[in-house]
């Protein structure tokens, strides 16, 4: 069983804690809910600050003065090597589920056939798809987890790679390749994995991706989401609009769409958020993400192994089945969550009875685990009494 002093030995020799200098952190605080909705970096209030101050001063010319015009491309490229794609491929634009239509509406374009997905998906992500099947008049599956690799055929394939309930992960590189070889085309939510585990999107030859801003990759509150396109892919967006016009500004009444991955975006940029996002994907420079993960696999093992007493363990033992956060089953989850975060471990509960805990490994220390975890069974022992 790992003790404490395991622990502080283990903060002592990562190599990712300089990382956490970079993050703005209450004092007192264990964050463990960066898988809802990540932490700002040290430098957010400056880059705000100095946001407004460009505008007072530049007004509509901050368009072009300021860059704000090419922000969603400049964030892309900022997005893309976190989840192992190239230059052009990735556009930072709109929320996650409209990219997902985006996306799935596009792919039907291309495909014929079913929709399939999986009961354990976000639940955004199904109403999404339960209206692109009524528009396209696509029949829309829903099968179990564990039956998706077998219940792949022909038509469009839409999985969120890591389930936001259990932690339980999909094996990204093997969907795939089987929905390559039954002839579907397959659009992957990276909502709870950009930012916590190499992807290599490029590598796998996944068709299409989207995934949001403000989990592990700390953009804020509603930070834009983001949407990747493989490049030899020709799509048709179902969203027309003026910035995924070839032209923009010349504002030609007749339409005609940009080419390559500026064609995925739509409307105007959210350009106040969209900047602190870029800001925010800095806490990545010199990050190896292979480094990531493995601390990913040792911070939540590590609470696996303290915690599996405590209740029924819902995210899977073994790291390669799991992304980065730990879902405990136990009695009374809300008042466990409510009374953690009295005392400064900020988790977050899912019914029914689903404590969640999310291990972000950029700032996540391993003495977090070790405290958090002597809370819950403190708090287990005082309840059962």
């Amino acid at each position: 069983m790992i003790t404490e002093i395991d622990c502080r030995d283990l903060d002592r020799n990562d190599p990712l804690a300089f990382v956490r200098d970079r993050f703005d952190l209450a004092d007192g605080v264990i964050y463990l809910d960066g898988n809802s909705l990540g932490p700002p970096v040290r430098a957010v209030a400056e880059t705000m600050n100095g946001l407004a101050n460009d505008w007072q001063r530049m007004l509509i010319r901050g368009w072009w003065d300021a860059g704000w015009v090419d922000l969603p491309r400049r964030v892309g490229d900022l997005i893309a090597p976190l989840i192992g794609a190239g230059p052009g491929t990735v556009v930072c634009t709109d929320s996650t589920s409209i990219n997902l239509y985006k996306a799935v509406v596009a792919a039907t374009q291309l495909v014929e056939g079913d929709i399939l997905t999986d009961s354990g998906n976000f639940p955004s992500d199904l109403y999404v798809l339960g209206s692109v099947a009524e528009l396209t008049g696509r029949r829309l599956r829903i099968v179990d987890p564990e039956q998706v690799e077998e219940s792949i055929e022909a038509g469009v394939v839409s999985l969120t790679q890591v389930d936001f309930r259990t932690g339980r992960r999909h094996d990204l590189p093997a969907l795939t390749a089987r929905a390559h070889e039954a002839g579907a085309l397959i659009v992957w939510d990276l909502s709870h994995s950009a930012g916590a585990m190499p992807i290599d999107l490029d590598r796998h030859g996944v068709e299409m991706a989207v995934g949001c801003g403000y989990k592990y990759l700390n953009g804020g509150p509603g930070a834009p989401a983001f949407i990747y396109v493989r490049l030899d892919l020709e799509l048709t967006n179902p969203i027309n609009g003026w910035f995924s016009h070839r032209v923009p500004f010349d504002f030609d009444p007749a339409y005609e769409p940009a080419t390559g991955i500026d064609q995925m975006r739509s409307g105007t940029p959210h350009v106040i958020s969209m900047a602190v996002l870029e800001m925010a994907l800095s806490a990545f420079d010199g990050v190896d993400m292979r480094a990531v993960r493995a601390k990913s696999e040792a911070l939540t093992g590590a609470f696996i192994e303290i915690v599996s007493d405590f209740g029924e363990v819902l995210t899977p033992t073994e790291p390669a089945l799991r992304g980065s956060q730990v879902s405990l089953r136990i009695e009374g989850a809300v008042d466990l969550i409510s009374d953690l975060h009295q005392i400064g471990i900020i988790g977050d509960y899912r019914p029914p009875n689903v404590a969640r805990f999310g291990f972000a490994p950029l700032y996540i220390r391993y003495i977090d685990v070790w405290n958090a975890a002597m809370a819950i069974r403190e708090w287990r022992q005082e309840t059962s009494r």
